[in-house]
């Protein structure tokens, strides 16, 4: 599936395939932190079909692991855009799906890092909701 999107501001936008049942949840401490809220949600695309305008600003985090990621953000509004690994080779973009124009399309098929879930993300359907204007 085609998708595009971009930060916030606009600085930044890119466009890609992406495969809508790859789309997941990651709930890892480390995304919990980047994202600045209780999980990721992220659709890979290829490196192959990966176009990006805006220069985005790069932090690498590295895991308990030891492997890298770079994890992009626009450097004027701060959105996330995407994770990947560093250095050459081939590389998938894990992009940001709340960047995705086509979000309402793009339903998580899989959760990883459960053991770090937040105990109430699965009650979100009881959480009383009102009106809002977006």
């Amino acid at each position: 599936m085609r998708i595009d999107g971009g930060c916030h501001c606009g600085f930044i936008s890119y466009q890609g395939e992406a495969d809508p049942a790859k789309a997941g949840i990651c709930h890892c401490t480390d995304c919990q932190v980047l994202t600045g809220t209780a999980y990721r949600v992220s659709v890979p695309v290829d490196e192959a079909s990966f176009k990006i305008s805006g220069t985005p600003a790069i932090y690498v985090k590295t895991a308990d692991s030891g492997n890298k990621r770079e994890q992009a953000f626009c450097p004027k509004c701060g959105s996330p855009i995407y994770a990947t690994s560093p250095g050459p080779g081939p590389k998938t973009y894990s992009i940001r799906l709340g960047t995705v124009r086509q979000r309402q399309q793009l339903m998580p098929m899989r959760q990883i890092w459960t053991r770090s879930k937040l105990h109430w993300v699965d009650d979100l359907a009881s959480v009383p909701s009102g009106d809002s204007k977006r």
